[in-house]
């Protein structure tokens, strides 16, 4: 993609012709062209919408491993972006992995003088997995119904994004815990540079994301470097208050190194190593946790991070930024989708199946069932195992996130999505990734459709809350009861259901009971 290198002289009277081109006669073309901050890009026209897939925002990252990201070299002619860039490598069954994975993909109603709000959404699969290229995460709809600009990306994940080489190696891997963090940000650079190219407006752009992506931008909302990068921000079912520290993430990077064959004395090979063999060790078991392969997340180094997302508070370099934070009622059914053992679990199994690394927290699972029975007499085994995990896996986080922020006298907008699908017989109810689709309008998209009565409306709902909230920075609309913020003594919360209902400190008992219990990040 590099195509013939030029100068920024010339590459900024390209865009003068350029910025015009592509938007004269643009409905009647069907390959539509915008400026990119390094070079012309030609793109797609598709259900009305422009779609421009695999942008090079960063270079080929295989000669810089464990460092921060470059930009990649300008190029003058027009490139096709018309299919997904290299996923990160990662552990699984992701197609088209390589270290050549800094691309990000755009679609837009029109590249001209629009100013439309930008939707940046950043992919989950903790740390470890994913990309920007799935059917869950197309834009189409999202763009053409709501007239907005909607981007997804790649980054380095695992061990190449965030191993922590630091304390062991030092130079040139002083930024190794952290370049994946990094890579974010030279896409949000890329983004302020280029998206009025694509219609977008560089002064409204929120970032949004799911699980893991949600804890990367509570990562991003307290990183020095990310100040002024975005405008709004929304994390579902997803949330970092606390990252790992530099002692525990050198115990996992010592780890990583004794399963690679590797020394301290020896550890630049790392640099060299088949990618192939860095993935395979990271399958390691965690030292710190004790369960679960490697972790490798964002570090507290120094460097790039210099505080804990939420703790001990909201970060106040994003105090003027408002949020969404969501969380689904039935989080942990997605992860045991296909256990059908747990329809038969009994009251006598229901201690051992809560385990620690299913809880996420330090407390006896007999108190757990005997309170969950206390307050929902009615509900079986398998219902107290997923309310139960659910709870204390990730919801406690959104709880305390919602709370530093009302501490800290920020907007911060809660929601719990309620309304379950009937896919496989609503067994699943609302489970963990479900509020993406209704986002992102692709209600059909694997694993888990949305279907049945309601669900059309449902995806109405929540993605002109979004494409609200991105526009103005407030997620009300008509078509929803007065959603106000959070505040401690009321606990308001927008419930996504069938009617959307506002309700103030759903799951209370839930949350007094485990607020009672120290709560620590899993993995950190």
């Amino acid at each position: 993609m590099a195509g013939r290198v030029i100068d920024r002289r010339t590459l900024l009277t390209g865009a003068a012709a350029l910025s015009v081109a592509p938007t004269v006669g643009y409905a009647r073309t069907t390959h539509p062209i915008a400026l990119s901050r390094h070079g012309p890009v030609r793109g797609a026209l598709e259900d009305g919408v422009a779609v421009f897939r695999g942008i090079r925002y960063g270079a080929d990252t295989a000669s810089t491993r464990f460092q921060p990201p470059q930009a990649p070299e300008p190029w003058r002619d027009p490139v096709d972006a018309l299919s997904f860039g290299h996923a990160s490598p990662q552990r699984g069954d992701e197609p088209d992995q390589s270290e050549d994975c800094l691309f990000l993909n755009v679609w837009t109603p029109g590249c001209d003088a629009g100013r439309r709000p930008v939707m940046v959404y950043i992919h989950g699969g903790a740390y470890a997995s994913g990309s920007g290229s799935s059917a869950l995460y197309d834009g189409t709809r999202l763009a053409r119904d709501e007239d907005v600009v909607v981007v997804t990306l790649n980054h380095r994940l695992g061990p190449l994004g965030y191993a922590y080489l630091a304390r062991i190696a030092g130079a040139p891997f002083l930024d190794s815990g952290a370049v994946g963090q990094l890579d974010l940000i030279l896409a949000l650079e890329w983004i302020r540079d280029s998206i009025a190219g694509f219609g977008g407006d560089p002064a409204r752009v929120l970032v949004f994301g799911q699980s893991g992506g949600g804890a990367k931008i509570a990562t991003l909302m307290a990183t020095p470097r990310a100040v002024g990068l975005f405008h709004r921000a929304a994390t579902m079912s997803g949330q970092q208050v606390t990252m790992s520290g530099p002692l525990n993430a050198t115990r996992r990077a010592e780890a990583w190194l004794s399963a690679l064959g590797l020394t301290r004395d020896t550890v630049a090979e790392v640099a060299s190593l088949p990618v192939e063999r860095l993935l395979e060790a990271a399958g390691e078991r965690d030292p710190v946790l004790g369960y679960g392969s490697l972790y490798f997340g964002p570090v507290l180094d120094e460097r790039t991070h210099v505080r804990h997302p939420f703790f001990p508070d909201a970060p106040g370099q994003s105090a003027g930024i408002p949020m969404i934070i969501g969380n689904t009622h039935d989080e942990t059914r997605a992860f045991h989708a296909g256990d059908r053992s747990l329809d038969h679990l009994t009251w006598e199994d229901l201690p051992g199946r809560l385990s620690p690394d299913q809880l996420r927290i330090d407390v006896a699972p007999e108190v757990v069932i005997a309170e969950y029975r206390r307050l929902y007499p009615a509900y079986s085994p398998r219902e107290v195992f997923f309310a139960a995990t659910t709870a204390g896996r990730s919801w406690r986080a959104a709880v305390i996130e919602a709370e530093e922020r009302a501490r800290q006298g920020s907007p911060a907008y809660v929601y719990q999505l309620d309304w379950a699908s009937d896919h496989d017989g609503g067994r699943l109810g609302a489970p963990h990734t479900s509020d993406i689709r209704l986002v992102f309008k692709t209600l059909e998209a694997p694993p888990w459709p949305a279907t049945g009565p309601g669900a059309a409306a449902m995806a109405d709902h929540m993605s002109r809350a979004f494409a609200a909230f991105a526009r103005t920075g407030d997620p009300n609309h008509a078509g929803l009861p007065i959603w106000p913020p959070y505040d401690l003594a009321r606990r308001q919360t927008m419930i996504f259901d069938d009617p959307p209902r506002m309700q103030d400190d759903p799951r209370g008992a839930e949350r007094r009971f485990f607020a009672r219990i120290p709560y620590v990040q899993p993995g950190t």
